[in-house]
């Protein structure tokens, strides 16, 4: 059979050779290995590339975590049923952060002349409710050296108070777009491109837009106040000075600082930011997603579909996994809060900014 076949063989090459045509087919499969080559070429370059210069093992995984309280861990952080990428969810802190990293520190004399001159006293916001856009990007140092208690609290909560109104503005801003866009039977391009976007904010791939209307939602003034004064010592922790940390945030891989009594070889970091108004805008996103707060957030969202105001004292109550003393830390948060009034700041407006206030800054 094998002589067969070869015989045969040798008699087609010899026919086409005898008639000219057996270099047009070598030539024909020349051309054909010529192209694929050049075509696969490329494909084998890149994934070669791939391979060498970006193997997973060596990925940089610094800022994957950003220090959601409890979890030491750096997938599982959302609700169980939802996968998510943390760049898409952080994208807009890390942009707000390293934009302003060269801010400039005022010292406590020059902010409360800045404050004077602006007429931006808390005793006419529990009253009118008005709040002067004043956005400082950090302490001063000098906050520490207040020995009046009161006056030291009332300078904090100057500091803090248009830095929450901003991001609860932002919020309530994309929540109302939001209930404009369920509210449509049809939607426009740039809107689906938008959900798009505040899904992979929100982490929530599902795109269950019952789930973003839950979680996109502003977190009480009071109680953002009080958790703030409760982890910076009201301004003058190490946290605050050096890292502009306002809520404590843990991180096991991004940029901190290391609290003094924690081993140098392992644990957490508290996480450290540029400026103050970046540390508010991840402290909304941690409650807003964190899985260790979904009760919270149903909690508020009852509140809204009941037409009530959201409460800072009953939402508290589900705040006990923020920190390791659990209730204890609630009870602290809700003294806080009555002790200071900062209630009285909860239904308060941030005024537009001005050219001639920005100047001041």
């Amino acid at each position: 059979m094998k002589k067969i076949f070869k015989y045969k063989k040798n008699k087609v090459f010899k026919k086409l050779d005898d008639n000219n045509l057996g270099s047009l087919v070598r030539i024909i499969l020349s051309s054909f290995v010529i192209i694929f080559g050049f075509y696969s070429l490329p494909l084998i370059v890149n994934f070669t590339n791939d391979k060498i210069l970006n193997p997973k093992e060596f990925i940089n995984n610094s800022k994957t975590v950003l220090a959601y309280t409890l979890d030491k861990q750096i997938n599982g952080t959302l609700d169980s049923n939802e996968e998510y990428d943390e760049r898409d969810l952080l994208v807009d802190i890390y942009s707000l952060n390293e934009k302003e990293s060269d801010a400039v520190r005022l010292d406590a004399s020059t902010i409360k002349q800045l404050f004077e001159d602006t007429d931006y006293r808390l005793k006419d916001i529990r009253k009118n409710k008005l709040v002067k856009p004043i956005a400082l990007d950090s302490f001063p140092r000098e906050i520490k050296m207040i020995e009046n208690t009161k006056k030291r609290k009332e300078f904090f909560i100057q500091i803090v108070l248009p830095l929450i109104l901003q991001e609860n503005n932002n919020i309530r801003l994309d929540r109302k777009r939001l209930f404009t866009i369920i509210n449509k039977s049809n939607n426009t391009n740039l809107e689906k491109k938008w959900l798009v976007k505040k899904y992979k904010q929100y982490g929530i791939p599902s795109k269950d837009l019952s789930t973003l209307k839950i979680r996109m939602d502003e977190i009480p003034v009071s109680l953002a106040l009080a958790q703030a004064a409760k982890e910076t010592g009201w301004g003058t922790s190490r946290f605050a000075q050096e890292g502009n940390a306002l809520f404590g945030q843990w991180t096991w891989s991004g940029e901190g600082l290391k609290p003094k009594e924690a081993d140098e070889s392992q644990g957490h970091k508290v996480m450290k930011f540029n400026v103050l108004q970046a540390s508010v805008r991840a402290y909304q996103r941690n409650l807003n997603t964190h899985k260790s707060y979904k009760e919270f957030r149903l909690a508020r969202a009852q509140l809204r579909d009941s037409g009530q105001s959201l409460d800072s004292i009953l939402l508290s109550n589900y705040l006990d996994e923020y920190a390791e003393t659990g209730q204890q830390y609630v009870k602290i948060l809700q003294k806080i809060i009555d002790q200071n009034n900062l209630k009285d700041f909860d239904n308060a407006k941030l005024l537009p900014s001005s050219l001639e206030l920005e100047s001041l800054i």
